[in-house]
């Protein structure tokens, strides 16, 4: 994840003093909380993230040691209403996306928002393809019973 989706996912999704729990690998979002004067959890520093509800959460995936079914489910029990989950996805997989929204529905998470960010910007008079370094599905707490 870039320092710029880092900063975009913490300013767009939280408020100051807003908890965000940190499960990717990299500085960029523990940068970003810190500059939005926002706090965090890091996933490899407190295993247990939860006990305190938070506005977001930002993974990577796949996931190393848990189903998605589960890992969804704990996730929406430690996210306040209105919170969201921001899954940092490996570009190129078309099925991917869909498979995880799934799971997170399953979970009581509603798609919200799919993040494609690039690399640069195509130059005016080029005919390029944009190199993706970013693929973030948004995912929010759903609270009524027809989600």
């Amino acid at each position: 994840m870039s320092n710029a989706m880092a900063v975009r996912l913490v300013h767009n999704l939280t408020h100051p003093t807003d908890l965000v729990i940190d499960l990717v690998v990299g500085p960029q979002l523990a940068r970003a909380v810190i500059a939005a004067h926002r706090r965090s959890h890091l996933h490899h520093r407190h295993p247990g993230w939860g006990r305190e509800p938070a506005m977001l959460v930002v993974t990577g995936w796949p996931l190393d040691d848990t189903s998605p079914g589960e890992f969804f489910a704990r996730c929406r029990a430690g996210l306040l209403p209105g919170g969201c989950v921001a899954v940092l996805l490996p570009h190129g997989d078309l099925v991917l996306p869909v498979d995880v929204v799934i799971a997170a529905k399953r979970a009581g998470l509603a798609y919200l928002q799919h993040i494609v960010a690039a690399d640069r910007p195509p130059r005016p008079g080029q005919r390029t393809q944009l190199d993706i370094h970013t693929d973030v599905l948004i995912l929010t707490r759903r609270d009524g019973a027809d989600g």
